[in-house]
């Protein structure tokens, strides 16, 4: 079945400290992206702006900061969305829902954040925000707390695996040092992230600095095109399946290890595609942390509950293994600002199934697997993608 709507053009911007605000951010990408997609600023009907925000910056307001780069942008509605570190993705389906309900043609969408112009502190605090403060928000360490008790519980109920996210942030840097637009370049071997030390320190419970992603500034934007209008584009990438899963609030509520708002994302996605884990090329996925890519090795069903360590410790998701994940560097290497993450995976996913990858390519992908989420596996996003031409 064609898919309604299609990615027919990007920009990616570089991921690390910019030093330049969120409308510099926007417009390295915007342009580039129409430009990418040959599409026109005048074709574009409605504008989604990914953006977190929060304390991050003083502009709470940045959906029409788009106009700055191209003055044939200015009357068309612009949005902002926003949904924790879902945010890219949720700008990307609300996009999606405006081409299904035929009420655009054409969809520019932008992802961006900066976040290494703030103290560590406010850094921590507005992350904990995406918590369930009532009873969350007073955790040691901000989010990484938070991810530091999922490592410790998970430990305590199916052994330490330490050497396990050793292997997941080895893998990571490896795949980040071939990305051009990726934060940390840099290959570190098993030794170094397996081991505390003045350069790795420990963060929060049994996770170390190797274990968490970075503070990152960056901007990526994508054109998303209604299949019948794009049937002349040079390039296409199509959604076989784009299903939102969302889940409690507060972990207390439920199993946090089980990550089953992911699971039944996957669930959902695959269904729709009538595909499987095995028909997929490749996945990017959340690994904001290492705990959490293992947690998602589980939750996607490609290793029984406990047993995620096995997909990394065997090789099955590095480049060369039976489904590499995160072959871009992911979260961990690529680095994590906020409301880009989601259109940055999407974009990943793209140029990998087009040929765009450079150092990144794999061999003649067919299909891609993306999940993005939210908070702790709160708001989850996984898409089916596939090159259409």
């Amino acid at each position: 079945m064609q898919p309604k709507a299609l990615i027919t053009g990007w920009s990616h911007g570089n991921f690390g400290k910019q030093n330049a605000d969120l409308e510099e951010l926007i417009g390295q990408v915007c342009n580039v992206a129409l430009a990418d997609a040959k599409v026109a600023a005048k074709d574009i009907d409605g504008i989604f702006i990914g953006n977190y925000g929060g304390g991050f910056s003083r502009q709470g307001f940045p959906a029409s900061l788009v106009f700055q780069s191209n003055d044939a942008l200015r009357f068309t509605p612009a949005t902002r969305v926003e949904n924790a570190c879902a945010t890219g993705t949720a700008a990307i389906y609300q996009g999606l829902t405006s081409i299904q309900a035929g009420l655009a043609k054409n969809v520019l969408v932008v992802g961006v954040e900066t976040m290494t112009n703030v103290p560590r502190e406010t850094i921590a605090s507005e992350l904990l925000a995406a918590s369930y403060v009532k009873e969350e928000a007073d955790i040691d360490g901000g989010f990484a707390g938070v991810f530091g008790i999922l490592a410790t519980d998970y430990f305590q109920r199916h052994g330490d695996r330490s050497e396990s996210l050793a292997r997941i942030a080895e893998k990571n840097h490896a795949n980040g040092a071939r990305n051009p637009h990726a934060q940390l370049r840099k290959e570190l071997d098993f030794d170094f992230c397996n081991t505390v030390s003045k350069d790795n320190p420990q963060v929060a419970g049994p996770l170390r600095r190797t274990d968490c992603s970075p503070i990152s500034d960056g901007a990526v934007a994508l054109v998303l095109t209604a299949s019948e209008h794009a049937n002349n584009n040079h390039k296409a990438v199509g959604f076989r399946s784009a299903q939102q899963v969302s889940e409690y609030l507060p972990m207390s509520k439920r199993d946090a290890l089980l990550f089953e708002g992911c699971e039944l994302g996957w669930k959902k996605a695959l269904s729709e595609s009538g595909t499987s884990l095995d028909d997929l090329s490749f996945v990017e996925t959340h690994d904001c942390f290492t705990i959490a890519e293992l947690l998602e090795y589980e939750a996607m069903g490609l290793t029984p509950r406990g047993e995620g360590h096995r997909a990394i410790d065997e090789g099955w998701t590095r480049r060369d293994g039976k489904l590499p994940v995160n072959v871009s560097g992911g979260l961990k290497a690529k680095g994590h600002p906020i409301g880009a993450t989601g259109v940055s995976m999407h974009v990943m996913a793209a140029m990998q199934l087009t040929g765009e990858a450079g150092d990144m390519q794999l061999d003649k992908p067919e299909l891609a697997g993306v999940f993005n989420m939210g908070g702790v596996a709160v708001a989850n996003y996984v898409s089916i993608l596939e090159r259409i031409h």
